[in-house]
């Protein structure tokens, strides 16, 4: 019998679609997967099998499908609030919070008949590039149990590329959801900011947050986007357009002609601190392009040089008036309540013992960006940045359809190797920022393995505000032309996680 968990999203809703399977099954069939692995990935903070199989039931039942992806299972990055099912954002703060209502594309999710596996692990308030700064211990790559599986969204990526989840929900601040793809050899999709209602994402950084799909190819990821996406007038940021004809963008690059098309290669991204094998194979699959007809043209945007000083000053300062509603006195964490310490000290014991050092030392600094006499210095200039990375955008759109970079300059790096050097972490996140800062649309989809670590690596491409749909089309005919010339899917070369473990006991070494 086909082995269900190894299925695209898009074949699964098919099969249910002509009860060839049931939603039950498939369901099940990702459970146990969860079962058998997530004790040494750990993709997974909460699993909700009880409610994923009635949603599963319901989907079998129903008389029409409720969307093209009715009865097929899904992992949620638990930064979105869930009805009745814990919502930590990784964050001892969070750690028994149940919240009363759903996120805007939790209900979405449930709408469209999608039954929802659980709550994916992830970086603190969603504040890191390894996933080693959740409070709940980290996530460990399928591909190598001793690296990183990125961050903040690596428990959803690590969901797909372990074969628990056939699709996932991530967010994306200033890559949380492109890097993951990418050292994880899945596809990672940052929709037009706005294009994706944000009510019910426990914030971050209000102006940069973005949640969107993770899947194993571009077109599962496509039909996802397509169900989250959306006008909400409960999301003031919510943008009130028609949702981009991405499905039948990727549709059509499924025929793998690029012809047309003019992509742009961003040569500030590039060179010293990049790894060989990732610009190796960034290379050949520019080169991969162009032999699909497009026609490639080197194009330089100056000031993406300046995007990570500039989000590193503009994402703390929002993150600290955020997280200002995490004050002990309405819901979450509370100590030291025992009559016998201020309201003033009760806050600041609890914030002491509930926030991690990666989310206080962001804290600390946009405070101090947002300070009386430093405000103009740092956070008014900072954004001035933004707007000269906008205009940069501007001016390259205006010579090409697309902009493509590798996505992160590094494969997975090991456990531990930055935990202590900040900045070696935050430039996991340097070519991924500036779509941040501009709003834009952005995707990671894996262009092979590194020929130095056999470890995947991800092209990013990149397009205009809400035209998300000119990602799936250059994404999907890259996907097509690249599987056909590696043999296969790249997640078809991940180590069999449980020769992994096996090996790894015979070693000693704890999963």
């Amino acid at each position: 019998m086909t082995d269900l968990t190894h299925l695209t999203a898009a074949e699964l809703a098919d099969k249910i679609r002509a009860r060839e399977v049931s939603s039950v099954e498939v369901t099940q069939a990702h459970l146990d997967r969860i079962a058998e692995v997530d004790d040494f990935v750990h993709a997974f903070l909460h699993v909700d099998a009880e409610g994923a199989l009635a949603a599963a039931r319901a989907a079998d039942e129903a008389a029409e499908p409720a969307s093209p992806l009715a009865g097929v299972p899904l992992a949620l990055k638990d930064v979105l609030t869930t009805r009745g099912i814990p919502t930590t954002c990784g964050s001892r703060t969070l750690e028994r919070w149940i919240p009363p209502y759903d996120a805007t594309v939790t209900r979405k999710l449930r709408e469209a008949g999608v039954p929802i596996l659980g709550k994916t692990n992830m970086d603190e308030f969603a504040m890191g590039s390894s996933t080693e700064n959740s409070a709940f211990g980290t996530t460990h790559n399928p591909w190598d149990h001793a690296r990183i599986p990125g961050g903040s969204g690596g428990g959803s990526a690590a969901s797909i590329a372990a074969f628990e989840a056939p699709l996932a929900i991530g967010t994306d601040t200033g890559g949380s959801i492109r890097q993951p793809g990418a050292v994880t050899g899945t596809v990672g999709v940052k929709p037009t900011y706005g294009g994706v209602s944000r009510y019910g994402l426990v914030a971050f950084s209000s102006s940069l947050d973005q949640a969107g799909p993770c899947a194993r190819t571009v077109l599962d990821a496509a039909l996802l986007h397509e169900v989250i996406a959306g006008h909400d007038p409960l999301d003031s940021t919510s943008v009130d357009a028609p949702v981009p004809p991405v499905v039948a963008a990727a549709r059509e690059g499924l025929r793998g002609d690029l012809t047309g098309i003019k992509v742009g290669v961003v040569k500030e991204f590039g060179g010293d601190g990049y790894q060989s094998g990732v610009l190796r194979s960034y290379e050949a699959a520019v080169e991969q392009l162009r032999t699909l007809g497009a026609e490639v043209i080197e194009v330089s945007c100056p000031s993406f040089t300046y995007a990570l000083p500039a989000y590193y000053l503009i994402a703390p300062s929002e993150c600290s008036s955020n997280l200002a509603r995490f004050d002990a006195m309405r819901y979450g964490l509370r100590v030291e309540d025992d009559g016998r310490h201020s309201a003033e000290e009760v806050m600041a014991l609890t914030r002491e013992a509930g926030f991690g050092p990666e989310v206080k030392r962001r804290i600390m600094l946009g405070t101090y960006a947002l300070s009386s006499g430093y405000y103009d210095a740092y956070y008014g200039s900072a954004q001035k940045v933004r707007t000269l990375i906008t205009r940069d955008f501007d001016a390259a759109f205006s010579k090409v359809d697309v902009l493509v970079s590798p996505t992160t300059p590094t494969t997975a790096f090991k456990l531990g190797e930055r935990v202590d050097d900040p900045m070696s972490m935050y430039l996991a996140d340097l070519c991924t920022i500036p779509a941040n800062l501009a709003g834009n649309a952005a995707m990671s989809v894996p262009s092979g393995l590194s020929d130095e670590d056999g470890l995947p690596v991800g092209l990013q491409i990149m397009a205009p505000a809400l035209a998300d749909d000119r990602l799936y089309r250059v994404g999907a005919a890259y996907e097509v032309a690249r599987d056909a010339a590696s043999g296969g899917p790249i997640l078809s070369k991940v180590p069999e996680l449980a020769r992994v473990r096996a090996s790894r006991r015979t070693e000693g070494v704890s999963a």
